[in-house]
């Protein structure tokens, strides 16, 4: 049978028509979840809008909700330390100006998942225009993309066999974004619509190098802009995609020095068309990274939340699970594709290689840092499955079931089953009725009236799981309620806990309160669990809200 092939790098409309259907196809499958959770709420429990992460999806909505309330500057309302506000989570703050009248809370998390489907829209047609650079067979185009999108790991075969969390740790398809793709379509859109953007980006810059022309100015400018909106989807993709770029200049420009030592003969001409699409497009992404840079380096309070952003790559068996039964074909893939194109080989050989130090870079997120590398992994294997297909034509042999059929069989078996456990898994969450991915009805409503008892910006006291939702029900400012984001949380968490303690004096409450300019208390479930205080025998706090057990007190201490 013959297949159907086209160009590398060519597109058909056929063919974009496919992809739009299987990306509709896949995004309403990551949105059956979520349908269910909305299913599943009642008037006792209210869905999140997130079915994993939710401490995170809490944190977007936050962020949405700064831009709704005027915001442009992001200033994350965790924490009531003094800061500046930087430029970042834009698309968050930009969705968040479209949200205003009554009902906000809801608008927002529509308006997330209306930008997770678009942005994973985004993600699946780059991953296959990336594709289409090598690979002449549509059905080849295809199932790598299928793998690119819904591919995953050995990780499910630690959980049928009872060994996880292998040395304590899940397996990285099941919380890792960057180390696959599925889970930024699943629920993290920001990283969705970056790797669409990086993608691009590199795409613009592998056709000047497979096909050489007159166009390498607006390549260079196209480079530039795709690298911009990276940086301002997500900073750390646009210093991956430099780290790329740059270590590609670096492998080919060795490897003209080789060939001159050896027999004279370079290819420099090339090399500087290279290198010049890379200066120009750097120049306009340069002045925003190194505003980051100043603004890392310079902003006390972005340097503490960065120290306390910690994402560290796990023990590197994890990465053997999640590509051991890749990388066999894909480091064939390469060979060859090196044997064709030694510019297009030494892009993959250098990434390839340079993947372990990016994993384990002496960073506090090293976990972000091997984005897109999965593609890479995948587009290598369908480079080489294509060879074997085309050898096959030469060579054909009559038998019912061929090689490449058992070889696409068995790929399916062991990339696919963690995706169908993490749908499974988020349905079953969706369906039971429990924190974090619902909260208590009476919590609902106590969190919409501080939103009309407060000011943008007012201090809220509050335990931790309490101080995570708040400020994405009300333009607000908590202590403690994220991670990262919680500065000092640590040294707070006690603290907090002391404060609602029945032994604490109203003296040392009062200091802490002013020491932290808190303007309400919240008084619920989560607070009560920290002590046996009650805020209504103090004469410094004002009730202004009580139904259903929850309670919330003005400070009047002047």
């Amino acid at each position: 049978m013959t297949l159907p092939r086209t160009l590398p790098g060519s597109v058909t409309h056929a063919e974009r028509r496919w992809v739009m259907i299987f990306a509709t196809i896949v995004m309403l499958i990551t949105t059956i979840p979520y349908l269910v959770g909305y299913a599943s709420q009642g008037q006792e429990w209210r869905f999140t809008g997130f079915i994993f992460g939710v401490e995170d999806g809490n944190s977007y909505i936050a962020k949405m909700l700064l831009g709704s309330s005027g915001s442009w500057m992001f200033r994350t309302p965790y924490t009531a330390s003094y800061q500046r506000g930087v430029i970042a989570f834009l698309p968050y703050i930009l969705l968040g100006k479209l949200a205003q009248g009554s009902g906000v809370h809801e608008q927002l998390v529509a308006l997330y998942h209306l930008f997770r489907i678009g942005a994973g829209f985004l993600m699946i047609l780059a991953s296959y225009d990336f594709l289409a650079l090598f690979c002449h067979y549509v059905n080849i185009r295809r199932f790598g993309v299928s793998l690119i999108v819904l591919g995953g790991g050995l990780g499910w075969l630690l959980l049928l066999i009872g060994q996880s969390p292998l040395r304590g740790e899940l397996p990285l398809e099941f919380y890792s974004p960057e180390t696959f793709g599925f889970l930024s379509l699943y629920g993290i859109p920001h990283l969705a619509l970056a790797r669409a953007l990086f993608l691009w980006a590199l795409i613009v810059y592998l056709k000047q190098i497979l096909r050489p022309g007159d166009q390498w100015l607006s390549s260079s400018i196209k480079i530039g802009i795709f690298w911009l909106l990276t940086a301002l989807a997500q900073p750390i993709t646009a210093v991956v995609l430099g780290v790329v770029l740059g270590l590609h200049l670096i492998s080919t420009g060795v490897w003209q020095i080789v060939r001159w030592l050896v027999n004279r003969l370079t290819e420099w001409s090339t090399w500087f068309n290279q290198f010049r699409m890379v200066v120009i497009a750097s120049f306009i992404t340069a002045p925003f990274l190194l505003y980051y840079a100043l603004v890392y380096s310079t902003d006390p309070f972005i340097e503490s939340w960065s120290a306390q952003n910690i994402l560290p790559s796990p023990q590197p068996v994890h990465y053997v699970l999640a590509y051991g039964v890749i990388v066999p074909f894909s480091l064939f893939g390469a060979y060859r594709l090196t044997l064709e194109n030694k510019w297009v080989g030494l892009f993959f050989l250098s990434w390839l290689f340079a993947f372990p130090f990016l994993a384990y870079a002496p960073v506090n997120v090293q976990r972000r840092l091997p984005e897109g590398i999965w593609v890479v992994l995948i587009t290598l294997m369908m480079y080489a499955m294509e060879i074997w297909l085309a050898d096959q034509a030469k060579f054909p042999v009559k038998r019912k079931l061929n090689r490449n059929q058992v070889l696409f069989g068995f790929v399916l078996l062991v990339c696919i089953p963690s995706t169908v456990l993490l749908i499974i898994g988020g349905t079953l969450a969706a369906g039971r009725t429990s924190t974090p991915v619902f909260r208590p009805g009476g919590e609902k409503q106590a969190l919409e009236q501080i939103a009309q008892l407060t000011q943008p910006g007012d201090v809220v006291l509050s335990a931790y799981n309490t101080g995570n939702a708040l400020p994405a029900w009300a333009p607000v400012r908590v202590l403690i309620g994220h991670g990262p984001e919680s500065v000092k949380s640590t040294e707070l968490e006690p603290a907090i806990k002391r404060f609602f303690n029945n032994a604490t004096t109203d003296e040392n409450r009062g200091r802490f309160i002013r020491d932290h300019q808190i303007s309400f208390v919240f008084w619920g479930p989560e607070e009560k669990a920290l002590g046996s205080w009650d805020p209504s025998t103090s004469n410094y706090l004002s009730l202004r809200y009580q139904v259903g057990g929850y309670s919330i007190f003005q400070v009047t201490i002047p």
